[in-house]
């Protein structure tokens, strides 16, 4: 009926979200209803109004009978035919809306009818049992779960547990899972995994995000499925591992690098970038550069033709220095991959350790103490010379890495070790040094009286260093160090001689009985607790001039500079002191006191008449060349009448006249030659004969001494015979006195030398000197005159023609000597005899005179 409200649609049928929604939009609809009404009763009020109106305009007499009298009435009429016109409107849209509205809730009716079907069938398609589904909602926290996987997919059926990836999955399926959904959930990021379960079956796993819902879905795989994902897995394992291998490749710093078939570079990493000095491994893999030389790669290359691992240390240059590298590649089908480990520092280091390993073995081998390593296996890996020495044992036998136990029985059997009442809990107790932690020591007495110290010394890492130190030495010279200590002792109270030794702290360590009798000291007073002060007060009045305060200041001072000091002082008694102050190594100073009184009055006496002799000497000096001055002029005058007495200038000469002018003539020469050659000598001994040195000729010095001496030899038929072929052209040395050196000895020679007999002159070169030797086959001189015959005033009568002065080889040894030369004779009766002179070539003086 008109003005009842309709009756709701959508109450039949199941209820659903869509039909709620339709009826409250239906209801919706109604609320404007009542302007609605009053619209439609103030156009049904207008409407009465003006149909009056019309009716009143053809016939004013009725429209005034039908209205009232009163204007209210009138209001009250139209308002009521306003209210039944509104209503009349209304009631007609109310039948109309109504009719919609029917038709409306039908068409909702179907509606819902598809979408339970859908429903069903969507529930149907989700409750598969190869799927299972985990959906958030917008503001939900906990996830819903719809469907189920098969047993044998290893899911779990309960909601925690299923929901607990880490406990079901492989772990890393689990944490690539447990990632996505992160994501998908924060970034709305869909993705599609496979994921492993812990008993090796493959799952799909799909993650969108359809509205504000997030859907994760995990499918059951069939064979091919399950195949495809093992192998998407499997890439994607492949993927992984590979981006993990980049990252750490890039990570080394080790240069690596891979080959293409043509032997080109198609990737490299930062560090092998690093060691070409390239910006990035693009720009090394684009310029191409090597880091291994030429010939490193032929080399490589060669090796690949037969093996495909190339494993070697080569030379780089890096940054300017060359580096070691182990340089390992492999060569395939598909090109080559190579890495470069730098040993640089390694072969340093290992170079160094063997250097050290070299020294410390160089170092013990030179040690007198014996040692020998045994490694764990208690076999000799090392033994110094003084090992090999102690036991006198073969090299051979050594260097066959002998067992420690083995080498103690033969150093038994060969008897080297004492006999032990128990040998084999010896040799345990000996060995027992390797199951041991701290060092032990042993002491060997063996049968040759030797007494060995054995330090058995564990290595951390196992074995034992032996060390064999031999101490018969060291005790008997303990022993012999305390004998001699009491020999000392016994030595010093018992010596004339006064010492005395003080320490750093000046007082006294050692002082004998003499020391205080010298000085007068009471027995009892020197102790070794004395001050050196303390002594000084009693003895620096015994003395008239005491040198005690400088003991004092050499005993006690801290002078950088330790001096010794040697002195004499002078007693008050007239005893007469000698002192020596010696400073010890350990900072200690001896004194010693010896009673010179005797000897100093010697001295003093002896130095009186040296005085005296010294004096006499130079009286002798003064008149030997007084003399010697004196004779030359009456022995020329006389020489100088002689001769021309000879040549007749003066009138004829009778026979006898003639051998009285020669004789004195010849008389003359000799007494001038006995005055030169002491006028020489004197001269040499008084320290002011000079020598003009100049550049000789050895020819021709030879050969005007050969005619000096000529007229002598000619008179006794003598020949000389002159060897200068081993001679140099010429020396340095003065010419006039080499001259009368080598008529000297030819004088000597033709003195000695039988008539007819042959005289040798040679003259040859030995090193950085010349010799002149001179040979006669006189009667030689007797072994126990030889030494003298240089001496001054000592005539040979034996054999010789002629008694001189002796003074020619005094005159040679003189005159050689000062040109820095040397004489010798050799000589032995019935075989002649030879002198020989040595002359340097340059003597020193000239030598230095010409630097």
């Amino acid at each position: 009926m008109p003005g009842e409200c309709p009756p709701l649609a959508g109450e039949a049928g199941v209820g659903s979200r869509s039909d709620s929604e339709g009826v409250v939009r239906s209801h919706r609809r109604f609320r404007p209803w009542a302007g609605t009404v009053v619209s439609a009763a103030a156009l049904s009020f207008a409407a009465a109004g003006g149909a009056l109106a019309q009716t009143s305009g053809d016939n004013p007499s009725v429209l005034l009978r039908m209205i009232p009298a009163s204007t209210v009435d009138v209001i009250q009429v139209a308002v009521v035919l306003g209210i039944m016109g509104s209503a009349f409107l209304s009631a007609i849209w109310l039948i109309r809306e109504r009719a919609r509205i029917a038709e409306e809730n039908q068409t909702l009716r179907g509606r819902i009818a598809e979408l339970n079907a859908l429903l069903q069938r969507s529930e149907a398609l989700l409750n598969l049992k190869d799927q299972r589904i985990v959906a958030w909602g917008g503001a939900a926290k906990k996830p819903d779960l719809i469907g189920a996987l098969p047993g044998n997919s290893g899911a779990p059926e309960e909601r925690s547990a299923f929901l607990a990836f880490g406990r079901w999955l492989a772990p890393r399926s689990a944490t690539r899972l447990e990632n996505a959904i992160a994501e998908l959930r924060e970034a709305s990021t869909p993705f599609d995994l496979v994921v492993e379960t812990q008993g090796g079956t493959l799952l799909e796993v799909r993650g969108r995000r359809p509205g504000s819902h997030v859907i994760v879905r995990f499918n059951s795989l069939s064979q091919a499925q399950a195949e495809h994902a093992r192998l998407k897995l499997d890439h994607q394992q492949l993927l992984a591992d590979h981006e993990t291998f980049i990252g750490l490749v890039e990570a080394l710093p080790m240069p690596l690098w891979l080959r293409a078939p043509d032997g080109k570079l198609k990737w490299v990493n930062r560090a092998y970038a690093e060691t070409v000095e390239a910006s990035d491994p693009a720009a090394a893999i684009q310029e191409g550069r090597e880091m291994l030389g030429t010939q490193a790669r032929e080399t490589m290359h060669l090796n690949h033709l037969a093996h495909p691992v190339f494993a070697q240390t080569l030379s780089a240059v890096v940054r300017g220095d060359r580096k070691l590298f182990a340089v390992t590649e492999y060569a395939g089908k598909a090109g080559a991959a190579g890495l470069a480990a730098d040993r640089s520092e390694i072969e340093a280091v290992r170079a160094e350790y063997e250097h050290t390993l070299r020294g410390h073995s160089d170092t013990l081998d030179q040690l007198t103490t014996a040692v020998a390593i045994f490694d764990t296996e208690q076999k000799l890996r090392f033994f110094n010379q003084a090992f090999q020495k102690l036991w006198g044992l073969d090299a051979s036998f050594l260097n066959s890495a002998p067992d420690n136990a083995f080498l103690l029985d033969r150093l038994r059997a060969e008897g080297k070790l004492a006999e032990q009442p128990e040998w084999r809990r010896w040799k345990e107790t000996i060995l027992a040094a390797y199951r041991s932690v701290e060092s032990s020591e042993h002491w060997w007495h063996l049968p040759d009286g030797r007494t060995i110290r054995v330090v058995a010394n564990p290595q951390p890492k196992g074995g034992v260093t032996w060390i064999f130190e031999n101490l018969t030495e060291r005790i008997d010279l303990e022993s012999r160090y305390n004998t001699a200590i009491r020999v000392q002792g016994e030595t010093l109270d018992n010596l004339a001689e006064g010492v005395a030794v003080f320490g750093p702290d000046g007082k006294v360590r050692l002082s004998n009985p003499a020391f205080s009798r010298l000085w007068g000291l009471p027995d009892d007073f020197v102790t070794q607790k004395t001050h050196i002060s303390e002594i000084r007060k009693r003895c620096e009045a015994m003395a008239q001039a005491s040198p005690w305060g400088d003991f004092v200041a050499l005993a006690t001072g801290f002078d950088d500079e330790r001096r010794d000091r040697h002195g004499q002082s002078e007693l008050t008694n007239g005893t007469i002191l000698s002192y020596a102050v010696i400073h010890l190594p350990n900072g200690q100073v001896m004194m010693t006191f010896v009673d010179v009184t005797d000897t100093v009055n010697v001295e003093r006496a002896l130095k009186d008449k040296n005085e005296a002799l010294e004096k006499a000497d130079q009286l002798k000096n003064d008149f030997v060349q007084h003399v010697n001055y004196e004779l030359r002029s009456p022995l020329t005058n006389i020489i100088g009448f002689t001769e021309l007495l000879t040549q007749g200038s003066t009138g004829p000469l009778n026979p006898r006249q003639r051998d009285y002018v020669d004789h004195i003539s010849s008389s003359s020469s000799v007494l001038l030659t006995i005055v030169n050659d002491i006028l020489d000598l004197a001269t040499v001994d008084a320290g002011i004969m000079e020598l003009d040195i100049a550049e000789v000729p050895v020819r021709r010095i030879v050969e005007d001494a050969a005619e000096l001496i000529g007229g002598r030899l000619r008179e006794h038929a003598i020949r000389l015979k002159i060897d200068t072929h081993g001679a140099p052209a010429s020396f340095h040395a003065d010419g006039n006195r080499v001259r009368q050196i080598l008529f000297n000895l030819l004088a000597n020679a033709a003195n000695y030398a039988p008539e007819k007999s042959t005289i040798e002159l040679s003259c040859r070169k030995e090193g950085e000197a010349i010799v002149f030797s001179v040979h006669d086959d006189g009667p030689g001189i007797a072994p126990e005159i030889v030494d003298s015959v240089f001496s001054r005033f000592e005539p040979r009568p034996n054999g010789g023609r002629r008694r001189g002065a002796g003074l020619g080889l005094s005159i040679v040894k003189s005159f050689v000597e000062l040109h820095n030369g040397t004489v010798g004779i050799d000589s032995r009766p019935g075989q002649g005899t030879t002198v020989t002179c040595r002359f340097p070539l340059v003597p020193e003086s000239f030598r230095t005179a010409a630097e």
